[in-house]
């Protein structure tokens, strides 16, 4: 993520946090450092151990109701893939996650036009503000792999 996406969200976090009358921590906004940083999809003992890894140490606690408010404030989306522990992303723009039934990697894909058509329709007393689809199947090694499983031998 670039800089000026990092300073926005701290603002965002700030005046959210401000607004609700809680207060300003340092871990809430090193937490928030760390969700930044993250390029894939996360879940939250992974974010823990991250921050333990950078020698950061907060309570499990911390980062759970943290991860609440940053969604509550809307800088992260939550994610249920198939049976996996919930997974969590930064809030930017709209796509598709593509999910493999077999192995459960999920990978994002645009699909600006599908997206572009579904946020300009008029929802009666709704108003969209970014989508997210699941798309699910088998990723192109799990083909290859169940191809390799089945193969007759000579």
């Amino acid at each position: 993520m670039d800089n000026d996406s990092q300073k926005n969200a701290v603002e965002t976090f700030t005046r959210f946090l401000e607004s609700k009358g809680l207060r300003k921590t340092s871990e809430r906004f090193a937490i928030l450092e760390k969700v930044w940083s993250m390029q894939v999809h996360f879940d939250v003992e992974t974010l823990y151990n991250e921050l333990e890894r950078d020698a950061y140490h907060v309570s499990r606690a911390t980062v759970y109701n943290t991860i609440d408010l940053l969604m509550e404030c809307g800088l992260l989306r939550k994610h249920q893939f198939n049976s996996q522990p919930a997974q969590y992303e930064v809030a930017l723009g709209s796509h598709f996650h593509l999910v493999c039934t077999q192995c459960g990697k999920v990978k994002e894909v645009e699909a600006d036009e599908v997206i572009s058509q579904v946020m300009s329709r008029r929802y009666t007393a709704f108003t969209p503000a970014y989508v997210s689809a699941y798309l699910y199947g088998l990723c192109s090694s799990c083909i290859r792999q169940n191809k390799k499983k089945i193969k007759p031998t000579k």
